[in-house]
C-alpha cells in the first residue's frame, strides 16, 4: 500500500471517528455496564453519574481553554483540593459567611492562574513544567493549612453546593455545569477572546505578527482554568461534607482525558468546548461503572491510564502526516 493510500484511509478513519465515534464509545459503555450490573440504569445512578461528571466538567472547561491556547494544566487536582478546604476554613474556622469565602477563594485561585501563566508566558517556562510545580505548592499549602487533617462541620448551605438538588431532581453540580459549559461556549466561540486564543494556539507567532498580546492570552487561559476549577473544589468540598486535602489526588486525569477525548487537540488551536461534554460524560460513565462493578481503584487507574493513551493517540493520528 503507498504513502498516499495509507493517508488517505487514515483521513477517513479519522473523519469517521469525529463524527461517530464519541457517541460509539458512550454508548457501547451505557450498553455493557447495562448488562453487567442491575443497579447501573436506575434513575438514582444516573443522577450520581451526572453529579460526578459536574465537577470533571467545570474544571475541564477551564483546561480546555489552556489546551486551546497551546498549553497545559497539570495542577486541576491540587487546586480542586486547595480552593475545597480553603472556603472551608473560611467559612467554618473563621466564621467568614459563605459568599464571601466563595468570592475569597475564586480571587485566590485566580491569583495562582495568573502566577502560574506568568511564569508560562513571561519566563518561557514549559506549561508543563510549571503547572507540576505549582500543583506541588497547592498541595504543600492546601496540607499545610489543615494539617492533613479533614475540617468538618459545613453548614447545609455549604452542602446543597455539591448534595442538593434543583426541584428535588436534578443534582445542583450539574445545573452550574450546564451553565459554566454555555458561557465557555459563548466564550469561545462568540467573542474576541475566543477567536485569540485559537488564534494563539494554532500558531503563536503568526498571532504575534497580527497584533495578538499572546502573554496576555496565555496569563487569561490560566486563569481562567484555575477559575473554574476553584468553583468545582467548593462544590466538592460541599459534596464530601468536608475540607479535605487529599481529594484532588488523580483528577487531573479524569480532567485531561475527558478534555482530550472531547477532541480538543493537545497541539492547540483546534476543538470544541460542546464536545468536551461528551468526554466529560464517558469518563464519568466509565468510573460509575467500574465502581458498580467492584473494581478496586487500581483496576481503575490501569484502565483509565489507557483511555487517555487512546484519546491522546487519536489526537496525534488526526494530525499526523507521516
Amino acid at each position: 500500500m503507498s504513502n498516499t493510500q495509507r493517508i488517505s484511509r487514515r483521513a477517513q478513519f479519522v473523519k469517521l471517528y469525529n463524527s461517530y465515534g464519541l457517541l460509539a464509545i458512550l454508548l457501547l459503555e451505557i450498553l455493557l455496564f447495562s448488562l453487567m450490573t442491575d443497579t447501573f440504569f436506575t434513575s438514582e445512578n444516573i443522577m450520581n453519574v451526572g453529579r460526578q461528571i459536574s465537577f470533571t466538567g467545570i474544571s475541564g472547561v477551564g483546561l480546555a481553554i489552556v489546551v486551546l491556547a497551546g498549553g497545559i494544566d497539570i495542577s486541576t487536582g491540587m487546586m480542586l483540593a486547595l480552593s475545597g478546604v480553603l472556603c472551608v476554613k473560611l467559612n467554618v474556622e473563621m466564621g467568614i459567611p459563605l459568599w464571601l469565602s466563595i468570592i475569597i477563594t475564586l480571587l485566590v485561585a485566580l491569583i495562582g492562574g495568573i502566577l502560574s501563566g506568568e511564569v508560562t508566558a513571561r519566563l518561557r517556562v514549559p506549561a508543563l513544567i510549571t503547572t507540576l510545580a505549582f500543583q506541588t505548592i497547592y498541595k504543600g499549602v492546601a496540607f499545610t493549612i489543615t494539617n492533613a487533617i479533614p475540617t468538618y462541620g459545613l453548614s447545609d448551605q455549604f452542602k446543597f453546593l455539591g448534595q442538593g438538588y434543583v426541584f428535588n431532581v436534578i443534582p445542583f453540580p450539574l445545573i452550574v455545569m450546564v451553565a459554566i459549559f454555555v458561557i465557555g461556549h459563548f466564550l469561545m466561540s462568540k467573542t474576541y477572546i475566543g477567536r485569540y486564543v485559537y488564534a494563539v494556539g494554532g500558531n503563536p507567532e503568526a498571532a504575534r505578527l497580527a497584533g495578538i498580546n499572546t502573554k496576555r492570552v496565555i496569563i487569561l487561559s490560566f486563569a481562567l482554568c484555575t477559575f473554574f476549577t476553584a468553583i468545582a473544589g467548593i462544590m466538592m468540598a460541599g459534596r464530601l461534607g468536608s475540607g479535605q486535602p487529599g481529594t484532588g489526588i488523580g483528577f487531573e486525569m479524569d480532567v485531561i482525558t475527558s478534555v482530550t477525548l472531547g477532541g480538543i487537540s493537545i497541539n492547540g488551536g483546534k476543538g470544541s468546548i460542546l464536545y468536551l461534554a461528551i468526554g466529560a460524560l464517558i469518563m464519568g460513565v466509565l468510573t460509575n461503572g467500574m465502581m458498580l462493578l467492584g473494581l478496586n481503584e487500581y483496576i481503575q487507574w490501569i484502565v483509565k491510564g489507557l483511555v487517555l493513551i487512546f484519546a491522546v493517540g487519536m489526537s496525534s493520528l488526526e494530525i499526523s502526516k507521516d
